[in-house]
């Protein structure tokens, strides 16, 4: 059978620069099945799930619901629902977490400086591993079911780290994909040997590059550019690069990615559209999804004194 994964591979679709811009991520737990719209759509209450998914507009807060991986038929409601906040901007990266009762408190929560990483101190940090989320929406995407259920189930059984199921993360082609949090780079195409990689690396605090669709902190331009200087540097630090500017519009960007040690590049990215057409979700029309090309790097001046630029 035929998916629009399939089609995506066959065609090596790019996966730079694909990541859905978050940055700060809003977890609520909610076992159970979940439609294709699972904030209206599953135990939660559809009210309080429409109200939040208007809150959070415009504030840099993506909201989801998440599981853990197993079977999902119909249950009874868990008296305490975890939830976690994670912000994921460069040097400032967080999370959150706390269990409610009833997830109508959070329409309480101030959206708009949670988007900017400012916590004030809410609930407790959370200390344990990187959060793995896997999308397995099978009413939003056949492929999230049919390769996504099967990665999460075997990172789970593998243990050592703290996987969930996630309800939608955008580019359903890719899958099976997840996000690694705090850090936000999000993995395409991913395989269970790739993902352990990407999690070790993240405890570590660094970040693999392999299957990588971007650092969700950053719109789609920003995502490819950051990704091209560390294709072209070799850095690993998650914390290492932070992008201090993007000038211009689509179809062309000038990006500035900034290291911790001073040096920097200017990067310039294009807009393309992926050819031949192809479903960017299964059932869907054949169409040409944007794709983010990088068409050249230049170093810019040492920002700070006694900084050699790069030879």
């Amino acid at each position: 059978m035929s998916t629009c994964a399939t089609a995506s591979r066959q065609l090596t679709e790019p996966l730079a620069g694909t990541a859905a811009p978050a940055r700060t991520w809003l977890l609520i737990e909610q076992p159970g099945p979940w439609g294709a719209n699972a904030l209206t759509s599953s135990h939660l209450d559809p009210a309080v799930g429409r109200a939040l998914d208007e809150a959070t507009k415009g504030t840099g807060v993506r909201i989801a619901l998440i599981r853990r991986p197993g079977r999902h038929a119909d249950c009874h409601e868990p008296a305490l629902q975890r939830i976690f906040l994670a912000h994921t901007a460069p040097g400032r990266s967080w999370i959150r977490t706390t269990a409610l009762a009833d997830p109508a408190a959070l329409l309480e929560l101030d959206l708009a400086a949670l988007g900017a990483g400012e916590h004030g101190g809410l609930w407790e940090p959370y200390a344990g591993d990187p959060l793995a989320l896997v999308c397995t929406n099978g009413k939003r995407d056949r492929c999230c079911a049919l390769l996504g259920r099967p990665l999460a189930a075997e990172l789970a059984a593998a243990g050592g780290t703290e996987v969930w199921e996630v309800t939608h993360l955008g580019g359903h082609r890719f899958a099976p994909t997840l996000v690694v949090l705090p850090y936000g780079y999000a993995y395409g195409r991913a395989t269970a040997h790739a993902v352990k990689e990407a999690l070790e690396a993240a405890r570590d605090g660094r970040i693999t590059t392999a299957h990588c669709r971007g650092r969700s902190a950053w719109e789609r331009p920003a995502q490819a550019a950051e990704l091209a200087v560390r294709a072209l540097t070799g850095e690993e630090g998650a914390d290492a690069l932070d992008v201090t500017g993007t000038e211009g519009a689509a179809p062309r960007w000038s990006v500035t990615v900034a290291h911790t040690d001073g040096r920097a590049w200017r990067v310039e990215v294009e807009q393309g559209a992926a050819a031949p057409p192809r479903p960017e979700s299964c059932g869907r029309a054949l169409g040409t999804p944007a794709r983010m090309d990088v068409v050249a790097i230049s170093p810019l001046a040492a920002r700070a004194a006694g900084v050699s630029r790069p030879s």
